[in-house]
């Protein structure tokens, strides 16, 4: 899969550059059996079955744009399945090619009915927050169709257990073609809206924190910790 991955890229995967002191604050010993473990299978190669956590370097790059010769490939399909896969493991609404390792310009979103129903009531009203379809968009580009700015809450499945509250266009416009090539249009307003621009942004080595409100990042898990 690494090998087939790497034939969708036009050049070399974008790098990262390191934070100061990352190495020695970010060092960590392997367990015995995780080392022997890597040992023998190697190192996991993208997609992963995971998403990468804030730190990987890929979350900081730019993507890549999925050349045209590569649509409706066996390994974007599956690129776009384990997008899928990714988003019902989660449970996420959204999810990005680099999420999973691979530096492409290719997201996944879909909000199913079982999945909205459990949002509260009020936010499901204020955001308007509802279910929409599986979408892969590839190699995506956006408009916006009302430049009001309406703050909410979001969470990233690449910073597991953080939140913050964020400013997002109200309503978009999001173009693009489908893994296997087709056109793909979508206009979305409120809850949809955010999650592309979402999306949208870690395509661009954007994460939420750097669009937060920073007195409203918060632990999701502060008042368990305090128990």
């Amino acid at each position: 899969m690494a090998v087939a991955l790497r034939r969708l890229l036009p050049g070399p995967a974008p790098g990262g550059s390191r934070c100061c002191g990352a190495t020695a604050w970010g060092a960590r010993e392997r367990s015995y059996w995780r080392a022997l473990r890597r040992r023998l299978l190697g190192p996991p190669v993208p997609p992963f079955s995971e998403p990468c956590q804030v730190g990987t370097p890929v979350l900081r790059a730019p993507a890549a744009a999925v050349p045209a010769e590569s649509l409706g490939s066996p390994e974007l399909r599956a690129l776009a399945a384990a997008l899928a896969a990714g988003l019902r493991r989660g449970p996420c609404v959204g999810l990005s090619a680099p999420q999973l390792g691979v530096p492409l310009r290719v997201f996944a979103a879909e909000l199913p009915p079982a999945r909205c129903s459990r949002y509260p009531a009020a936010l499901r009203g204020a955001q308007l927050i509802e279910p929409f379809p599986l979408r892969v968009l590839v190699n995506p580009a956006l408009r916006v169709l009302d430049a009001r700015l309406v703050t909410a809450p979001e969470g990233c499945a690449s910073l597991r257990g953080f939140s913050a509250c964020v400013p997002r266009h109200w309503a978009v416009h999001v173009s693009g073609v489908d893994e296997s090539g087709q056109p793909v249009s979508w206009e979305a307003w409120g809850w949809a809206a955010r999650v592309i621009q979402h999306e949208l942004d870690h395509l661009d080595g954007v994460l939420f924190i750097d669009r937060m409100d920073s007195r409203s990042f918060t632990n999701t898990a502060w008042s368990q910790l305090l128990d």
